[in-house]
């Protein structure tokens, strides 16, 4: 008898250095959260959290543009992250990533709509054919009158 697949976030908790390894991202993606919600505006969406080593927090952004703007308000994060999150940080590193964004993940873009003058098209060719062809026509035309989800 064969066993039951394990949970993979169990695994990552049990063996050798995976939950020091799991910690860390969990960390750093609490923190990353956290200096979003502290730097509030268009630079949230340009940084990300890259590390945190010997109490240094480096954050990536895409441009020299961005990353000025982010050390501006590097003393105002520090003080928030000892004060809230980590006392033990000592300081706060801004590196720029031109790749950062380039693997982003993109909104999904529903192509399952059909247009009210393709759908009459579609329609006017179903009432010509016969058969189970002039069925799913049909069904294809009735898409357009669906309520659609943005």
């Amino acid at each position: 008898m064969k066993k039951p697949p394990q949970d993979l976030s169990q695994l990552l908790h049990q063996q050798g250095s995976f939950p020091s390894i799991a910690e860390k991202a969990e960390l750093l993606m609490h923190l990353d959260c956290y200096v979003k919600h502290v730097l509030t505006g268009p630079v949230s969406q340009q940084l990300k959290v890259a590390n945190l080593r010997q109490g240094v927090l480096v954050i990536e952004t895409t441009t020299a543009a961005w990353a000025a703007r982010i050390n501006f308000q590097k003393a105002k994060i520090l003080q928030q992250l000892q004060a809230e999150t980590l006392p033990m940080l000592s300081a706060i590193e801004v590196k720029v990533n031109p790749g950062l964004f380039l693997y982003a993940t993109k909104p999904k873009i529903n192509h399952n709509e059909i247009s009210k003058t393709a759908a009459e098209h579609i329609e006017a060719l179903a009432e010509h054919t016969e058969g189970s062809l002039g069925l799913k026509l049909k069904r294809l035309a009735a898409l357009a009158s669906r309520p659609r989800k943005t």
